[in-house]
């Protein structure tokens, strides 16, 4: 990161930035940044090798077999439609780089064994002797063609890139062969995803991986970007008792054949992501496709609240989402019960990523830190809260709630900033009184 950000202890930070800390009270021109961001490192048999590619949602449905090599009803994809039912952008990785497939012809445009699946057909043209049509064929569907002299006049297409040296002749179909996916996936592979991300803003990071020493690396890495580089986000993990509000725990395994038991994760890291700060997912209904367990008794639901598990839960005929929780349980008198709270949290990342985007954006470098400057400072951040306010994710903010004081050093800025965010209603107490 090339500014500071990330909590403090005293006012000694060598970078410029904003440092912002967040505590519970003892019982203590700003815009709103969007959500529906995810991040996420995939096992595909398509797409780029060793970066990070972005994917809207208003684009997967119509290239989603050009981006990971599958059609969008595919079996293949229903873990990305799962995710798309809430997540606005993913930001994918391809961890299972291996070799592309290729014939006489093309090589395919990426490593993979869905490469294998590419055909060419070469057919002389009708009406211009000496041309040929050359065309691409994916599961035997045509997804290109050209009509040239020689394969000097061929341009790479979607998914192959045609070799310049070959003799045009007419063919059948000719299948590429060789493409292949690596089988081993190690923590290499994830800290060079973990690499690449840690310069892209997202709302949630998801991890399908089991293994513990993986999901150890993932909290590492947030803990690490939340807390010494500002940089809020939650990371949905499968079952991984963290023990921090940044961390996610999917309980429930999914039993779809083909399908990792972590498949889950897919969902809840779009649900995490596109749920809007005044909002909550307890009793979301479950909309996607994979077959969730959720055979729990009412005790083990008890005790998977008490101990940070995000659950699913029958209802009736529907699956809906138990708690809206993180793995936070070691409650104390500075930070309590609220940090549980997903919802709590993302008012406070809400709060945190857009205060460091208006100071480092508009204040740093250039506002002096006089009492013009500071009274500058102290309005935005109250019209900040006010929105906030106006869209009920805090409640009885006052202005005076801000104070924006000069720092320590001349160069620093102090903030007490006082919020109270809403929660849903999630429990109802209820005394009738018979007359």
């Amino acid at each position: 990161m090339a500014l500071g950000g990330g909590n403090f202890t005293t006012q000694n930070k060598g970078l410029p930035g904003a440092y912002i800390n967040f505590v519970s009270a003892a019982r203590a021109d700003a815009q709103l940044s969007e959500r529906g961001y995810v991040a996420m490192a995939l096992e595909l048999e398509w797409g780029p090798d060793g970066e990070v590619f972005t994917v809207e949602a208003a684009e997967v449905q119509k290239n989603a077999q050009k981006i990971f090599g599958y059609g969008y009803t595919h079996e293949k994809m229903k873990g990305i439609r799962d995710l798309f039912r809430n997540a606005k952008t993913l930001y994918a990785y391809r961890l299972n780089s291996g070799v592309k497939a290729e014939n006489t012809y093309a090589t395919a445009k990426y490593t993979g064994t869905r490469g294998n699946d590419i055909k060419i057909v070469i057919a002389a043209n009708v009406d211009d002797t000496g041309s040929f049509d050359v065309k691409t064929l994916v599961d035997n569907v045509l997804v290109d063609s050209q009509t040239v002299r020689t394969a000097t006049d061929l341009l790479s297409n979607d998914y192959v890139d045609f070799k310049s040296d070959g003799t045009l002749e007419a063919t059948a179909g000719i299948g590429l062969t060789g493409g292949s996916n690596k089988t081993a996936i190690t923590g290499t592979d994830y800290q060079g995803f973990l690499d690449k991300i840690e310069s892209y803003s997202f709302n949630t990071l998801g991890c399908l991986a089991t293994e513990s020493a993986i999901c150890e690396l993932f909290t590492a890495f947030t803990r690490r970007l939340r807390d010494e580089n500002g940089m809020k986000f939650q990371t949905v993990l499968y079952r991984t008792a963290a023990d921090y509000e940044g961390v996610i725990s999917v309980e429930n395994a999914v039993s779809d054949s083909g399908w990792p038991a972590s498949a889950a994760v897919y969902w809840t890291a779009g649900a995490e992501a596109g749920c809007a700060i005044n909002k909550t997912n307890t009793n979301k209904l479950y909309d996607g496709e994979f077959s969730l367990n959720v055979g729990y008794s009412q005790i083990q639901l008890t005790e998977g609240v008490k101990a940070g598990q995000f659950m699913f839960h029958k209802v009736g005929d529907k699956v809906r989402v138990l708690e809206d929780l993180n793995t936070f349980v070691s409650f104390m008198e500075e930070k309590n019960s609220d940090f549980a709270s997903n919802q709590t949290i993302r008012v406070l990342d809400q709060i945190g990523n857009d205060m460091a985007v208006l100071f480092n954006g508009k204040y740093l470098g250039n506002i002096p830190n006089d009492e013009s400057g500071r009274i500058s400072f102290w309005n935005d951040i109250v019209k900040h809260h006010q929105e906030l306010q106006k869209l009920r994710a805090i409640e009885e903010f006052s202005a005076s709630d801000v104070v924006v004081e000069k720092g320590q050093d001349r160069k620093a800025v102090f903030v007490t900033d006082r919020v109270m965010p809403t929660n849903a209603m999630t429990q109802l107490y209820m005394v009738t009184v018979i007359q």
